[in-house]
């Protein structure tokens, strides 16, 4: 029976939940979701004058709007320090360890000797090899005792076989002076008995790699798969900025688009499935795989963006866009809708959310479910309400009003009423929209009076038709 696949996302909370972080989780939640596995959560809270509870909640709030759930409770790495140090100590016992006390003074000093000479500045330390009873009475570091010879070789899914010459790695600090732990040593440590089978990040880690394989093989431990994803640039080719415009995940809940088409969208940046665009969560948790993983770097582009959210909108089901819509409101700071306009919105959502690519262009075409009489037009739309037009509003009314309050018999009367006044239908449109919604640009006139109903139709239709330009 093959092992249970366990991914983990470890950001380091000094910040919101980045877009590129995002995509990182995403691709850890997808591949362990495929596959039955567990999606694992730690929290990278080591460096205590950076790390701050609203950044670590900013990325749980992230990744819950994102609906990328994960498996048992969020891991805290600073509440692990005390078996991060008993490894090191471990290292130390086994002899793949070792106490140095040279100082930052005689650090320095070796490296601008290096510098001189012109050979490497990759710190040898005297006390590597040191007998014990040499040992001063000061204070030491603990470093692990890098290979000096050959070569090691990072297998990566994506990046392919990296080699890394071993005189290039230097015997890495893994307890400090005071005790504490530095990061690549709770990466390690934290990796293995959280019992990650695969670790998915960013490329900028691939030379972590090397160093904390260092500690897996001097630990005896089975080495985790590796898969380094390229990072992602902004359209012009250059590390996504804040010039390129939001980098936070939760500024694209604000900017209104569906979480199903963010998820879409970033599982496309980088990750490939033939010349599938357009997908669902079941779908995309089929068909990931480490394989379909490009090694340049991706680009963010809105408009691919906004076509997806566009897609998702139209295929969501009426209920959760609606409550994802609250949401939404919630999260920009509007208040909640009532019930009776939520019960409208309900009804009249299979009209509102074809081609809306955000919820701020479905709320536009909601707007003749929102405003409350008296309807008052836009400027565009008062354009199409002048005294001929309104009078022409007021010989329809009759004519709707005497209808069965049905699609085919809402058209049929209006066109018969054109046809009387020998006009085409599109005249009447533009003032009926004016009407109804108080906007030039709507969804279908027959759509709106179906959702607002005979009374209120036939109330707004009047009010136009009483006033008088």
């Amino acid at each position: 029976m093959s092992e249970t696949v366990v991914t983990r996302f470890a950001p380091s909370p000094t910040g919101f939940l980045h877009i590129g972080g995002a995509r990182t989780a995403l691709f850890n939640w997808l591949y362990a979701r495929g596959r039955g596995g567990k999606f694992l959560l730690r929290i990278e809270d080591t460096d205590r004058a950076r790390s701050t509870p609203e950044a670590t909640q900013a990325i749980l709030d992230g990744l819950e709007w994102l609906g990328l759930d994960h498996d048992g409770e969020a891991v805290s790495q600073a509440a692990g320090a005390d078996r991060h140090a008993e490894v090191a100590r471990e290292l130390l016992d086994k002899g793949e360890a070792f106490k140095c006390f040279s100082t930052q003074e005689e650090i320095e000093a070796f490296r601008e000797a290096a510098r001189a000479e012109g050979r490497s500045t990759l710190f040898r330390s005297p006390w590597r090899d040191a007998d014990p009873s040499t040992h001063p009475d000061a204070p030491y570091v603990i470093r692990i005792k890098a290979p000096r010879d050959g070569s090691t070789v990072i297998r990566d899914e994506v990046q392919g076989d990296v080699t890394i010459r071993n005189d290039q790695l230097d015997d890495m600090v893994l307890l400090r002076s005071d005790g504490t732990p530095v990061y690549m040593l709770a990466v390690a440590v934290d990796d293995h008995d959280m019992g990650v089978t695969h670790v998915i990040r960013g490329d900028d880690h691939l030379n972590n790699a090397a160093r904390q394989m260092m500690i897996y093989q001097a630990m005896g431990w089975p080495l985790p798969v590796y898969a380094h994803i390229p990072l992602i640039h902004g359209p012009d080719g250059k590390k996504l900025s804040k010039r390129h415009g939001a980098l936070g995940v939760e500024e694209y809940q604000r900017m209104g688009y569906p979480a199903a088409g963010m998820r879409n969208y970033l599982a496309r940046l980088g990750w490939s499935h033939g010349d599938d665009e357009f997908f669902t969560d079941a779908q995309a948790q089929d068909w990931f795989d480490l394989n379909g993983i490009g090694k340049s770097p991706a680009r963010f582009d809105f408009k691919k963006l906004d076509n997806l959210s566009g897609q998702h909108i139209a295929a969501s089901d009426d209920a959760a866009l609606l409550h994802e819509l609250q949401a939404y409101l919630a999260v920009t700071g509007e208040p909640p809708l009532p019930d009776a306009k939520t019960a409208l919105l309900a009804a009249g959502m299979y009209c509102l959310k074809e081609r809306a690519k955000t919820f701020p262009e479905l709320l536009e075409k909601a707007e003749f479910i929102l405003a409350d009489r008296p309807i008052e037009p836009d400027e565009k739309a008062a354009k199409n309400l002048d005294d001929v037009s309104r009078g022409i509003l007021a010989q329809l009314t009759p004519h709707l009003q005497n209808a069965t309050w049905t699609r085919e018999e809402l058209e049929a009367a209006a066109m018969q009423f054109a046809e009387s006044i020998d006009t085409k239908f599109g005249k009447l449109a533009g003032p009926m929209r004016a009407a109804l919604a108080g906007r030039a640009a709507t969804p279908s006139v027959f759509d709106m009076m179906l959702v607002l109903g005979r009374e209120e139709s036939l109330a707004r239709l009047g009010d136009a038709a009483c006033e008088k330009g």
